[in-house]
């Protein structure tokens, strides 16, 4: 598959896996480490710039997803740190439920193979 096909699926999914991440942290979590967790997670196949990220983060708080705060971090610098929201929590299962069902749907038509021929 083009690395075209590949972001045009994954930007479908960005903000559900966004949500997961935030939802399973212990802690807040900030952007960079989101970048991270995504690319480690599926073994380099997601890379994602910050810029896909952060806008992603800015449009699930502004949606009432995700609440975010500053933090410090080391030598007084800042970093803004994100949480999930109850209703973050509502919309990713709703987002998990219909991922599941589309990927299943996908893979039993390539798996059902082309009939008719």
């Amino acid at each position: 598959m083009s690395r075209f096909h590949t972001q045009e699926l994954l930007r479908g999914l960005i903000d559900p896996l966004l949500l997961f991440l935030i939802d399973i942290a212990s802690l807040p979590v900030y952007g960079y480490q989101l970048l991270k967790e995504i690319e480690e997670r599926s073994q380099g196949y997601f890379r994602l710039s910050g810029s896909t990220v952060y806008s992603a983060l800015r449009r699930l708080e502004k949606e009432g997803l995700v609440l975010s705060c500053w933090q410090k971090a080391a030598r007084k610098q800042k970093r803004r740190c994100y949480e999930i929201t109850e209703e973050g929590r509502r919309r990713l299962t709703g987002g998990v439920d219909g991922w599941q069902r589309f990927s299943n749907a996908a893979d039993s038509v390539i798996k059902g193979g082309i009939s008719g021929s």
